[in-house]
C-alpha cells in the first residue's frame, strides 16, 4: 500500500511539474512539440510552431496573445524551415536551446558566449523577450541569450538596435522576405555608426531613408520632438551604441514592423476596431528618399517642387526649364568657392533635419561658439550644429564634405550653420534689408489690390459663367504631374517581370497600382530606343493636349537621370466576345475610317 502511495505522489508531482513549465518557462530535459505553447505570465505573448500566411512550412515563433491572436513578431528559425508538425524545441544542460525535425536533426539553435548557468531556463517574458538564464538570477545584464539581440522584421518596445564595439556584434531589424517567407529580405533598420550615429533604413548597403541623428531629445528626422505614446533614447559610450523606446503608458500596445517593401510602419492596437492601425509611416512622402534633393538643397513637402537650393547655391542642372529640372538627384553647387582661411561665413538656417551625419566630428564638451571657430580653422568643415539641444543647446558637430538629405520642416526641427564665401552671405543679407523695405510697400499695395481683386474675381466669375453658358470658354490648361521614381518602383512590385503588360521597340509596358488605388500603366523608355530627350519631351507635350473618349488618359510622366517614363490610365481587355459580333463589312468600314483619320 505505501508502494502504491509513493507511486501515486510521484505520479501526481510529475503532472503538476509539468503544468507549471507550460505556462512560461522551459527547463532541462523538458521540449515543447508542435502543438504545444508557452505562455508569459502576463498573458501577453505566445511561443510555438506556427505557418506563416498559406505556406505549410513551420516556424517556432512569438506572437500577441492578448490582441490580434496570431500577429507574428519574433521568429527563431528564419533560414531553416520544419517541413511538417514534427519539430520539438527543447534545451539542454548549457543553456542552448535547438529546434529537431522529425529524423532529430537540428534545424536551429541558439549559441551564448556567456558560461553556462547552474540551472538554465528558458523564459517568455511579458515584454515578448524569450530569454535564457539561471532559474535564480532574473537580472538581464546576466541573461545567456535572448531573442531582444536577433530582432526580426518588428522593433518591440525595450529591444534595442545598435552595435556593440567591443564584441563588433550588431543589433539590426530586418525585413521577411514577403509575407509568407520570414527569411531575412534586402531591407534593414539599423544604428549607423560612422561618424556620428544615426538610424537608417538600408536596401543592401545603400540608405533608403534616414531617420536621422540623436539631439538629445529626438532624432533630427522627426520634427516634433513631443510624443504621447512612446519616451525614444539613443545610448552611445565607448562600448556600445544603440537605440531603444519605451511606451508611455502599459496598456497601449504598439510596434514598428520593418515590411518587406521597406517601409517602417508604427502601428497602435485599436480596441474598437480590433485590428492595427498605422500611426505614422516613416517614408510617407518624396522627401523622405534619402538624398531626395541631392546635396546642398532643402526638401519641403509644403513646396512645389518641393527642392530648393540652399542660399549661395545654384542647381547643377543646365536650365531649370529643361523637363530634367524634376530630377535633383545631383543636387545644388556653391554660387562662389570658399575663401578658406578669413573669407568664409556661416548661414543660420532653422527648422532643419540636419544633414547625412556619416562625415561628421563631435564633441560634447565644446559650446557653439567655440565649435564655429573649430569649423572656420578647417578647410574643410562645411557646417556645424548642437549636438544636443536641451538645456539652450551645447555640444559641436562639424560637417565634412557634401551636405546632403535635408529637410525642411514647417514646425520644430533644428538649427544649421552652413559655411558660405562672406560674399554670398553678404549679398543673402543685402537682400532681406531690401525685402523689408518693401515690406511696407507692398501691405500699402495689398489694401489696394484687395478691393481690386474682389471686384475682378467678380467680374471673372460673371464672365466664367457666360463662357460657359455660351460654350466658348477655352479650354483649360493642362498640368501634367510629375511621379518621382519611388512611388513608380512600389506601384510596379520594382517593376517585376510579372508586371509587364507588352514589349515594343519603345521599351516595357508595366500595369501597376498606386497607393491610392489607382490602376496605372507605366511605359518605361528603353535606352536602346534611340528615344532622346527632345523625342521624350514632344511626346509628353502632344499626348497632354489631346483628350478623347478612345484615348487613354495620360496621368503624368517620371524622369531621374537616364530613366524616362510615361504614367497612362490602366486600361483592362474588355469581353473578347463582342469581338464575334463584328462582321467583315463593319470591320472594314472601322479600318476605311482609321485610314482616313
Amino acid at each position: 500500500m505505501e508502494a502504491f502511495l509513493m507511486e501515486l505522489v510521484l505520479c501526481l508531482l510529475l503532472f503538476f511539474t509539468r503544468r507549471t513549465w507550460a505556462i512560461d518557462t522551459l527547463t532541462q530535459g523538458q521540449s515543447i512539440k508542435d502543438g504545444e505553447t508557452l505562455v508569459s505570465a502576463g498573458g501577453s505573448f505566445e511561443l510555438g510552431f506556427f505557418s506563416p500566411g498559406n505556406s505549410k512550412s513551420r516556424y517556432v515563433g512569438i506572437w500577441y496573445k492578448k490582441v490580434s491572436t496570431g500577429t507574428v513578431v519574433w521568429v527563431a528559425n528564419r533560414e531553416n524551415l520544419v517541413s511538417d508538425a514534427s519539430g520539438v524545441l527543447s534545451i539542454n544542460e548549457k543553456g542552448i536551446l535547438s529546434i529537431m525535425n522529425g529524423t532529430k536533426g537540428i534545424v536551429w539553435s541558439s549559441n551564448t558566449s556567456r558560461n553556462s548557468a547552474e540551472e538554465p531556463i528558458a523564459q517568455l517574458l511579458d515584454s515578448g523577450n524569450f530569454v535564457v538564464k539561471d532559474r535564480n538570477d532574473s537580472d538581464s545584464e546576466n541573461f545567456l541569450w535572448q531573442s531582444f539581440d536577433h530582432p526580426c522584421d518588428t522593433f518591440l518596445p525595450g529591444m534595442k538596435i545598435g552595435i556593440n564595439f567591443v564584441t563588433g556584434s550588431e543589433r539590426h531589424a530586418s525585413s521577411w522576405k514577403n509575407t509568407e517567407d520570414p527569411a531575412p529580405g534586402i531591407y534593414t533598420y539599423r544604428v549607423d555608426s560612422q561618424g556620428y550615429p544615426q538610424v537608417v533604413v538600408k536596401k543592401g548597403a545603400d540608405i533608403l531613408f534616414r531617420a536621422g541623428s540623436w539631439n538629445g531629445l529626438y532624432l533630427t528626422g522627426s520634427p516634433l520632438p513631443v510624443n504621447p505614446l512612446y519616451s525614444f533614447e539613443l545610448v552611445l559610450n565607448e562600448n556600445e551604441v544603440y537605440y531603444t523606446y519605451q511606451v508611455q503608458n502599459n496598456s497601449i500596445h504598439t510596434r514598428f514592423l520593418l515590411n518587406p517593401s521597406g517601409l517602417i510602419q508604427r502601428t497602435i492596437w485599436n480596441e474598437r476596431t480590433n485590428n492595427w492601425e498605422v500611426y505614422a509611416t516613416s517614408q510617407s512622402d518624396q522627401c523622405s528618399i534619402y538624398a531626395y534633393c541631392g546635396s546642398y538643397a532643402t526638401c519641403s513637402t509644403n513646396e512645389s517642387p518641393p527642392c530648393k537650393c540652399v542660399e549661395g547655391f545654384i542647381h547643377r542642372s543646365a536650365s531649370p526649364r529643361d523637363i530634367n529640372s524634376v530630377d535633383w538627384s545631383y543636387g545644388c553647387s556653391r554660387r562662389t568657392p570658399l575663401a578658406c582661411h578669413g573669407g568664409d561665413s556661416f548661414l543660420r538656417k532653422t527648422g532643419l533635419k540636419l544633414p547625412d551625419t556619416s562625415k561628421t566630428w563631435a564633441n560634447i564638451s565644446i559650446d557653439l561658439k567655440e565649435c564655429e571657430k573649430l569649423c572656420l580653422k578647417n578647410c574643410s568643415c562645411t557646417a556645424y550644429a548642437n549636438l544636443d539641444i536641451r538645456e539652450g543647446g551645447h555640444g559641436c558637430l562639424l560637417w565634412f564634405g557634401d551636405l546632403i538629405d535635408i529637410i525642411e520642416f514647417s514646425e520644430g526641427g533644428q538649427d544649421l550653420y552652413i559655411r558660405l564665401a562672406t560674399s554670398d552671405l553678404n549679398h543673402i543679407r543685402s537682400k532681406g534689408k531690401l525685402n523689408e523695405k518693401l515690406k511696407a510697400v507692398i501691405i500699402a499695395i495689398s489694401v489696394i489690390i484687395a478691393s481690386g481683386t474682389t471686384i475682378l474675381a467678380l467680374l471673372l466669375y460673371v464672365q466664367k459663367i457666360m463662357l460657359r453658358n455660351t460654350g466658348e470658354h477655352g479650354k483649360e490648361d493642362l498640368e501634367l504631374p510629375v511621379f518621382d521614381f519611388a512611388t513608380i518602383a512600389t506601384a510596379t512590385n520594382n517593376f517585376s517581370s510579372n508586371n509587364i503588360l507588352g514589349q515594343g521597340g519603345f521599351g516595357p509596358v508595366y500595369k501597376g497600382t498606386l497607393i491610392e488605388g489607382q490602376e496605372i500603366a507605366v511605359k518605361r523608355l528603353s535606352k536602346n530606343s534611340g528615344q532622346g530627350l527632345e523625342e521624350f519631351k514632344n511626346e509628353v507635350t502632344l499626348i497632354s493636349k489631346l483628350q478623347h473618349r478612345n484615348l487613354v488618359k495620360l496621368f503624368g510622366c517620371c524622369i531621374r537621370k537616364d530613366e524616362k517614363m510615361l504614367v497612362y490610365e490602366y486600361m483592362p481587355n474588355k469581353n473578347q466576345t463582342r469581338s464575334k459580333l463584328l462582321d467583315w463589312r463593319i470591320r472594314m468600314h472601322i479600318i476605311d475610317g482609321i485610314a482616313r483619320g
